[in-house]
């Protein structure tokens, strides 16, 4: 089985932006709705906190892969929205 992992695609931040978060972090105190970018997504689309201490365990282990970065960051966006929505305990498919 080859998996395919890819680099951080700049100027992205769909994963900074589509999934929500639900403990409290730094500078969010109430964690993150899903669809709501975080405070830290730069206009660069760059995460201000990425080598911070501060950022999410979530975060730090999120790994880029073809499956949910797809070939563009509206494709990224696109994918991580439809896992986020699927993902509800309310949603059903």
């Amino acid at each position: 089985m080859v998996v395919e992992v890819l680099a951080c695609r700049t100027g992205c931040g769909a994963c900074c932006i589509a999934p929500g978060i639900t403990r409290p972090f730094f500078g969010m105190p109430q964690g993150k709705p899903p669809g709501t970018p975080c405070v830290h997504l730069d206009a660069q689309r760059r995460c201000g906190l990425y080598q911070d201490v501060r950022r999410p365990a979530v975060c730090r282990t999120f790994k880029p892969h073809v499956d949910v970065c797809g070939d563009s960051a509206e494709q990224a966006l696109e994918l991580l929205n439809y896992l986020e929505s699927a993902s509800r305990p309310e949603t059903s498919l």
